[in-house]
């Protein structure tokens, strides 16, 4: 069964960090291709950082130094460490795994990986 559960959001202030956590069920999570993505009022959803089974990660440019991807496979899941954060990085910040959700038909290419199960996402608030 598909399952990805994000947590960590909240409301911080211009500068502040948050630390997101996704669980994954174990038929869900691929150390090869999990991602973080966001997806702000009004605008398309974007990937945000994609980490692969080498540990390899690659990040959009806005977040390029400040976020960090991370993953404990042991646990089945995916982190994100959001530091010095700006009032643009506001959104709803969803986890992404490359394995098919029979529910969902929505598909991202990012990375190079096809990202096809969601989680329901995380509100993140930055205020200035």
């Amino acid at each position: 069964q598909v399952e990805l559960v994000e947590s960590g959001g909240g409301s911080v202030q211009s500068g502040g960090s948050l630390r997101l956590s996704c669980a994954a069920s174990a038929y869900t999570y691929s150390a090869n291709c999990m991602g973080w993505f966001r997806q702000a009022p009004g605008k398309e959803r974007e990937g945000v950082a994609v980490i692969d089974s080498r540990g390899i990660a690659q990040y959009a440019t806005s977040v390029k130094g400040r976020f960090t991807i991370s993953q404990d496979s042991a646990k089945n899941t995916l982190y994100l460490q959001m530091n010095s954060l700006k009032p643009e990085d506001t959104a709803m910040y969803y986890c992404a795994a490359k394995t098919p959700d029979k529910y969902s038909s929505y598909r991202h290419v990012y990375a190079g990986c096809v990202f096809a199960s969601w989680g329901q996402g995380t509100q993140v608030t930055v205020s200035s």
